[in-house]
């Protein structure tokens, strides 16, 4: 029987999607967060070069994120500065509010998040070193409008702070996580380069699922433990994100090549949040508890994504656009990708 806790989560995704539904693109802009779903043609795509490229621009933007919540500082202005401006390029800016530090509270999602950053920030660098002559400098990375647009549109509030406090942090990092495993995972069959390019690409995947999915796990438990807002509170933004990913990365269900999948969860879409599930062991009823902190489908396997369907999740515009700039990319990507 249904809680009143299952009753509001109910509720947040419920209206999430009719909003997505009923407000159109300018609505679907302000919901893009992360991603996955299932790969299709990518006619944009021209060699390995373009597919590292577009990593590279999600790398710089998950980099900025983590390391302005750590440091407050951009990656450029650290100790040991990141270069934004590569190959003669000209770096855009970041839109982030006045002193983005986190003031964490807790010591223990410092430390993740302060991994993350170094691990991000040293994806932007071996991506630089690979591309060599041909890297793309950094585009325009709005970290401010973009999260305050969702806010408004996804029912959290007229604004969102990513940056306020640890739970606030734990739902800006679930929604750029995600994008990377599927980023990865839809762009591992595309690369020629089998035996030098591949292997790096899928060794950045795994550590970006591995940060997925302690994202995921870490948002599990301070939901439970209540100290941010109440319980049922911060799962029910990972379902109103996953739901947004997916319509906008699959803005016609009907079309057989974007049609979402079924998830673990059995829902009908290529993204699901953090939540329980019923599911049988060794053949017996659908009885035991399980959880969601694995984003995948009903065969335990994770979703892909094409690189129209990233642009769309990144940029707001929903993948059947012929352009893509807004939301996180205000300008955007840089690349033959975007």
């Amino acid at each position: 029987m249904a809680t009143l806790e299952t009753q509001q989560l109910d509720e947040i995704i419920v209206n999430t999607r009719r909003k997505m539904l009923t407000m159109g693109g300018a609505a679907l802009a302000a919901l893009a967060f992360g991603g996955t779903t299932k790969a299709q043609a990518q006619s944009t795509t021209t060699g390995d070069q373009d597919i590292l490229n577009f990593a590279l621009n999600l790398e710089y933007l998950e980099a900025q994120f983590y390391n302005l919540a750590v440091s407050g500082v951009t990656i450029d202005q650290l100790p040991t500065p990141i270069p934004v401006a590569v190959n003669g390029g000209t770096a855009g800016s970041v839109t982030v509010k006045s002193n983005p530090k986190v003031p964490f509270s807790s010591s223990i999602i410092r430390s993740y998040a302060a991994e993350t950053a170094t691990e991000e920030g040293k994806h932007v660098l071996f991506l630089q070193k690979t591309l060599g002559s041909v890297a793309v400098s950094m585009p325009d990375i709005n970290l401010l409008d973009s999260f305050n647009a969702l806010a408004a549109l996804a029912g959290i509030g007229s604004t969102f702070d990513p940056f306020a406090n640890d739970a606030n942090f734990l739902i800006g990092a679930y929604i750029f996580e995600d994008v990377g495993v599927t980023a990865y995972h839809g762009a591992a069959p595309l690369i020629t380069d089998k035996t030098g390019i591949l292997p790096a690409a899928v060794g950045i995947h795994a550590v970006e699922a591995y940060h997925a999915g302690l994202v995921r796990t870490t948002i599990n438990a301070v939901d439970a433990s209540a100290q941010f807002a109440p319980v049922g509170t911060l799962i029910g933004y990972t379902q109103a994100i996953s739901a947004a990913r997916s319509s906008l990365a699959n803005p016609d269900p009907k079309n057989p090549i974007t049609s979402p999948f079924t998830t673990f969860a059995n829902l009908t879409a290529d993204d699901q949040g953090v939540q329980t599930t019923a599911v049988s062991l060794n053949g017996s009823s659908a009885s035991f508890t399980a959880s969601t902190i694995a984003d995948t489908d009903v065969n335990a396997l994770g979703f892909g994504r094409s690189t129209t369907q990233i642009l769309a999740i990144v940029t707001g515009n929903p993948a059947t656009a012929t352009s893509f700039q807004g939301a996180f990319f205000p300008s955007g990507l840089n690349g033959n990708i975007a």
